[in-house]
């Protein structure tokens, strides 16, 4: 692409060199020796400009990685409070299932607020091949990334 765009650059000028010829013909030899540096500076403009957004992109990926990484280093064994399951009712609220020690609460969730909707007597059974809950972001970028969530241990 670089080289491309060299060419294009280059194409351009050797148009204009005949135009440029003839109206300096009465010059001076000093006052044709000055041409634009443009050529170089553009293309490392450019060159520049991809290379940063490569790196922002790249710590963008990274910093989502390590997050899953240490969101899933946490023993999950010992907290008290765990979320079931949970399920997008619109746009900003949700239903979460959350167990606190042997009860479970069914909880929505919505901008600003959380209400204990019910009180389960029985605890629900998660199914067996439920995934586990992960926010709505993460789970958008591993579909869009094609890694299931269904793969890990």
């Amino acid at each position: 692409m670089k080289r491309l765009f060299s060419l294009g650059i280059a194409a351009a000028g050797l148009l204009w060199l005949p135009l440029v010829s003839a109206a300096q013909v009465g010059a001076t030899p000093a006052a044709s020796v000055v041409a634009p540096a443009t050529t170089g500076s553009v293309a490392g403009q450019l060159t520049q400009l991809v290379l940063g957004l490569l790196l922002v992109l790249g710590l963008i990926f990274f910093l989502a990685w390590l997050l899953r990484r240490m969101q899933n280093a946490a023993p999950a064994a010992n907290q008290v409070i765990q979320v079931i399951g949970s399920r997008q009712v619109g746009p900003r609220d949700r239903l979460l299932l959350v167990q606190v020690g042997n009860e479970q609460v069914l909880i929505g969730h919505s901008p600003g607020s959380l209400t204990t909707l019910h009180v389960m007597n029985e605890p629900v059974a998660a199914p067996a091949n439920a995934r586990p809950t992960t926010p709505e972001f993460a789970q958008r970028l591993m579909e869009l990334l094609g890694k299931d969530q269904k793969d890990k241990p």
